[in-house]
């Protein structure tokens, strides 16, 4: 069975919540996973935008969120985590805008798309 991430914030293809982006919150959304296979020694998270900075003319892919070393008993992320409360182990990597922790969705033209990532290491 495949690793599979969720959350109670937006739908699949669903449009983020203001919530959690710059003219809101600017709060990571709740997430959740299951399916973690067996073996597994640590997951990755990484959230970003394919679509930047236009989605008619993508030049690259904006990076929100990078966590890493997330133990494989992890079963998800609360709503608005701060990094000291990450699981035991966690650690964060640098976001395009040159800082730890997450960085909401802040397109500056058009509609983009957001891909939540979770790798099983």
């Amino acid at each position: 069975m495949s690793l599979i991430i969720t959350s109670s914030a937006f739908s699949h293809e669903g449009s983020i919540p203001a919530r959690y982006t710059c003219d809101g919150e600017d709060i990571s959304p709740e997430l959740l996973w299951t399916n973690v296979p067996d073996g597994a020694r640590s997951l990755v998270l990484i959230v970003d935008d394919p679509d930047a900075p236009d989605p008619a003319a993508p030049r690259m892919t904006w990076v929100h969120w990078v966590l890493y070393n997330l133990p494989t008993d992890a079963t998800g992320l609360a709503e608005g985590i701060a990094s000291y409360d990450l699981p035991e182990g966690t650690r964060e990597g640098v976001n395009d805008w040159k800082r730890n922790g997450y960085g909401g969705p802040c397109p500056p033209v058009g509609r983009h798309r957001y891909f939540h990532k979770l790798y099983a290491l």
